[in-house]
């Protein structure tokens, strides 16, 4: 399965307690590619985050290979942004599940509620 992780899990797997990150290196080693846009990587880079954190998922993850958010991710975003409610306060959440949709990927997030009512978009099961 290819999974496309949101910035609340590098979060919660990086920092902190890492409580996310156990379950991140489970997936991993079940053979999921797990990866994530350069959105999610410039909401993750805006921190405040240490050298040791950004070191850790730039050594976890194989950064020069994310995926981009193109022509094709921003013409979908923005019909999504026509379709979904409070699209103004989501407009990195629609890029972020845009990305997702567009690779076939399904989304892991701590913040479902943020994701569920876009169409088209998986979400990996709690």
């Amino acid at each position: 399965m290819l999974i496309h992780v949101d910035t609340s899990v590098l979060v919660d797997a990086f920092t902190g307690a890492r409580r996310s990150l156990p379950r991140l290196r489970a997936v991993t080693a079940k053979g999921h590619v797990v990866s994530f846009s350069a959105i999610v990587l410039y909401e993750w880079l805006r921190g405040p985050r240490t050298d040791a954190e950004r070191e850790a998922v730039d050594a976890f993850f194989e950064v020069d290979l994310m995926p981009v958010f193109g022509r094709r991710e921003a013409a979908r975003a923005a019909d999504l942004y026509g379709r979904v409610k409070g699209a103004r306060q989501r407009q990195a959440d629609l890029a972020i599940a845009t990305c997702a949709i567009e690779l076939g990927a399904s989304l892991w997030t701590l913040n479902r509620s943020d994701f569920e009512d876009i169409p088209g978009l998986a979400l990996v099961p709690e």
